[in-house]
């Protein structure tokens, strides 16, 4: 199949991929008195008394917005809150489908950064958390950190942490395979954006010790000075053995490889410079940083890509259905390390006894996987003390 033309024939034929849909009867006078006026001004009242009680006399609970400025669509780039509609109504339907959540696009048509948090402070109360999505770096970040201080609701990059988490859970699985520890790994991080960054912060929080972080100039060291101040800090936390040079260099010698990069920038004989039993991420769409055969002739033991096409499809629809799921359940105020850890290990210990090389993740349209992540968001939100109910 031709999935770029029969694509574009199906959304001409959807005209969108979401719809709203009634929840109650107005067919009758009665109907229309519980549902509109005069019966309405009660809950309106009890509301203004207590906002509080928003989550639970209006679908505000279960709603959740997906917010982008169309500045870092996919792989296409900056193409335009308009044009990223298609994206942000197909991520609505994933949350549906998998989590059962209300997500709504909201397609901002700005790229100030103040403008774009009032926006969102000032449409909070219509909802339970907030996505952000394809936002270009540097702006998500201070978008994201300034959401979650000014915001009395749960704010998740996606970009971010999503891919974060489920690069979490393969790794997880991947070092289960190849019998090694993860405080003991070498990692090479291709790629200093929204996903790489996170990534990077995320591992070393999983307990990676030994990371190293590319942008497209080279591996990333502290105190270089065209560093903006995203990639200042994480400089900081990474590359503890003062490694200079190209991605050539972080490679050699290294356990993992993760790439959420560009096309074809990797090469057999980086692959063939790694340790025995190296473990790759190729992330890169829709074409990867070496193809996927290339990596595992070179000697790759484990390999996984962001292409839906092979096995262990590293995408964060894995996690952000059942991770919203989890959270507005208890009502959370926060989504915090500790729930993303418990849903990077809730995914990867979905697959059980199917673990092998060649599923190291569960597939997405496993309903069990997303249940258990849920559960787990909850449970560690709960814990943590950011659930309210």
């Amino acid at each position: 199949m031709n999935y770029s033309e029969e694509s574009l024939k199906k959304h001409a034929e959807w005209r969108g991929k979401i719809e709203v849909i009634s929840r109650v009867s107005v067919n009758s006078r009665e109907d229309l008195s519980l549902a509109y006026t005069p019966g309405v001004a009660r809950p309106c009242k009890e509301i203004q008394k207590n906002p509080e009680l928003s989550f639970s006399l209006t679908r505000r609970w279960n709603t959740v917005p997906v917010v982008t400025d169309g500045t870092a669509v996919l792989g296409l780039g900056d193409i335009g809150p308009e044009a990223g509609m298609p994206v942000m109504e197909g991520k609505c339907a994933l949350f549906k489908s998998f989590g059962n959540v209300d997500a709504i696009p909201l397609c901002i048509r700005s790229k100030d950064v103040d403008q774009i948090v009032e926006t969102i402070k000032l449409l909070q109360g219509s909802f339970g958390g907030i996505n952000l999505e394809d936002i270009s770096a540097p702006r998500c970040f201070e978008i994201e950190q300034r959401l979650k201080k000014e915001l009395e609701i749960p704010v998740f990059h996606d970009d971010q942490h999503g891919t974060a988490v489920v690069s979490a859970a393969a790794l997880i699985n991947a070092t289960k395979l190849v019998g090694k520890k993860i405080e003991d790994l070498r990692v090479a991080v291709n790629g200093a954006g929204a996903a790489g960054v996170a990534i990077a912060k995320f591992f070393l929080q999983l307990g990676v010790s030994d990371l190293v972080l590319c942008d497209s100039k080279g591996i990333i060291c502290e105190g270089d000075p065209r560093l903006n101040a995203p990639k200042q800090e994480v400089a900081k936390l990474t590359n503890k053995r003062k490694l200079t040079g190209k991605l050539d260099v972080a490679m050699k010698d290294a356990d993992v490889f993760v790439g959420v990069s560009v096309a074809n920038c990797v090469t057999k004989e980086m692959i063939q410079s790694m340790n025995k039993d190296a473990i790759v991420f190729t992330c890169a769409n829709p074409v990867p940083e070496i193809p996927r055969q290339d990596a595992f002739d070179a000697g790759a033991a484990i390999v996984g890509t962001g292409s839906s096409e092979n096995p262990n499809q590293i995408n964060n629809v894995l996690v952000f259905p059942g991770l919203f799921r989890g959270a507005l359940d208890v009502r959370a105020r926060d989504i915090n390390f500790d729930m993303m850890l418990g849903a990077a290990k809730a995914i990867a210990a979905t697959v059980g006894d199917e673990l092998c090389p060649e599923k190291i993740l569960p597939f997405a349209w496993e309903m069990k996987s997303h249940e258990a992540v849920a559960k787990a968001v909850a449970e560690e939100a709960i814990r943590t003390g950011v659930a309210r109910v």
